[in-house]
């Protein structure tokens, strides 16, 4: 009798390549951001926060990408505001150290520039270095998008304030380097999916949202729980409610993750004294500002 053939497990599906999106071009912040999570994934640039947001919502992207605060100009609101009525979960944050280049096409010589295009926060965090110089600001969508028009479009006396990966991306040349006027101007990034992040060895970080009622001591008495069990709050910022007049919600980043017993303990006490708790998200935390300087 002839024996059957063994049967062999088929090998495990790879799995699908991960396509983070991001606001903006190639060369942008955002998408370092992108791949400084997932170095093998596709970065996908959209024109607004919204349609990058989307694009992980509906499942063309597995991912979004987009920025929380910067250390010199504070907290980005659009993410916020987005994230007040997400589905999707903050399963990383990434930080990325800014640095301004000035861009233009190859050829140009510096003495010839005279007007400087970028993003508002760029230009204001160049201001003191344009002054200098005579530069005349113009404002951009984006620093990286600034790069490109110059690079399609730029004549004489144009150059643009961005990264040097955008300069790769357009074959611009770098006519000085890092002219931001402090030198402490880092971005912070939320990475968004629509499944919670698995639990790692890292250190780790949860965010959430909350509103509090309307009576005296409210949002100290729902704070108070966090040092009440030993847990370290990171931020604290609020944000007018879309769907009430002068009523805010908070958002809170603190140490720890939403399965240690301390956290799922002041989470538990929370929810009993506010008027509405969201949870973001539990993730790995983003490496301190002094290892990334």
């Amino acid at each position: 009798m002839t024996r059957p053939a063994p049967t062999t497990d088929p090998s495990p599906a790879t799995p699908p390549r991960p396509i983070v999106a991001f606001q903006g071009v190639a060369g942008a912040f955002s998408e370092q951001a992108a791949l400084q999570f997932a170095p093998d994934a596709e970065a996908a640039g959209f024109p607004t926060f919204e349609e990058a947001f989307d694009a992980a919502v509906s499942g063309r992207c597995t991912h979004a990408c987009l920025p929380v605060e910067n250390s010199l100009a504070g907290s980005i609101n659009q993410t916020y505001d987005l994230l007040t009525d997400s589905v999707l979960h903050v399963v990383g944050e990434q930080v990325v150290r800014v640095h301004h280049n000035l861009l233009a096409r190859p050829g140009t010589r510096f003495e010839e520039i005279e007007r400087v295009y970028s993003h508002p926060q760029a230009l204001a965090q160049c201001q003191g270095y344009l002054r200098k110089h005579g530069f005349e600001a113009v404002t951009d969508f984006d620093t990286a998008g600034a790069a490109k028009l110059i690079a399609e479009n730029g004549g004489v006396g144009k150059a643009a304030l961005a990264s040097k990966r955008a300069a790769a991306a357009y074959g611009l040349e770098v006519l000085a380097e890092n002219v931001e006027d402090l030198d402490f101007n880092f971005t912070r990034f939320f990475v968004l999916g629509a499944d919670p992040a698995p639990r790692g060895p890292e250190p780790q970080k949860t965010s959430l949202v909350l509103a509090t009622r309307h009576r005296p001591g409210d949002l100290v008495d729902c704070l108070v729980e966090f040092p009440k069990h030993g847990i370290n709050m990171t931020k604290l910022e609020s944000r007018p409610r879309r769907d009430k007049p002068w009523s805010y919600l908070f958002y809170v980043d603190l140490e720890g993750h939403v399965e240690d017993a301390n956290v799922a303990a002041a989470l538990t006490g929370l929810m009993r004294k506010a008027a509405f708790v969201k949870f973001l998200g539990s993730y790995p935390a983003a490496p301190s500002l002094v290892e990334l300087d």
